[in-house]
């Protein structure tokens, strides 16, 4: 077998060794010298218990402000019997013109009787032009799943369903 050489000697496989170490030692040097910049979690998730009630996460993420009906502008499709709760697709559609100063800011995705709620929070700009977004989650048991969407005003908007779990998908 022919043995391919780079420069003066240095084999090929020694080569991308030594650029692969060089590449750790790179990304490792900001956080040796503590010069890597802060995480930022959504929604205050450094208080997040390890099995969250429903009410305690929206108090977490929304305070006190008050969360209004929006079962006539969200649309919520999600199976009501999920075979399988490790698989429930879900899509939320909400209506909205999208404007630089009227559109759909956040969609959250809370499933009451998980351990931890929140499934999901996805930013959504006005350059997106529709408010549309698609997922699966993983449902323990028989649990309301409920949208809530902010709009860029801070308005806070909520559709909920019951989706019917014959085999739970969170192990326990």
């Amino acid at each position: 077998m022919e043995r391919y050489t780079v420069g003066q000697g240095i084999s090929r496989r020694h080569l991308l060794q030594g650029l692969g170490a060089l590449g750790v030692a790179v990304g490792t040097f900001p956080v040796i010298l503590g010069t890597a910049g802060s995480a930022h979690g959504q929604g205050n998730l450094g208080e997040l218990q390890p099995e969250e009630k429903v009410d305690a996460t929206l108090r977490r993420l929304f305070g006190n402000r008050v969360i209004k009906d929006g079962s006539n502008v969200i649309k919520l499709d999600i199976p009501l019997i999920a075979e399988n709760g490790a698989l429930v697709p879900i899509t939320v559609e909400a209506q909205s013109p999208m404007t630089p100063t009227d559109y759909v800011k956040h969609v959250y995705i809370i499933s009451d009787k998980n351990r931890r709620p929140m499934n999901a929070k996805v930013s959504l700009t006005p350059d997106m032009g529709a408010a549309v977004i698609g997922t699966t989650l993983r449902l323990g048991e028989t649990t309301d799943v409920r949208a809530v969407v902010e709009l860029s005003d801070g308005t806070l908007l909520v559709a909920k369903r019951e989706v019917k779990v014959t085999v739970g998908g969170c192990g326990g």
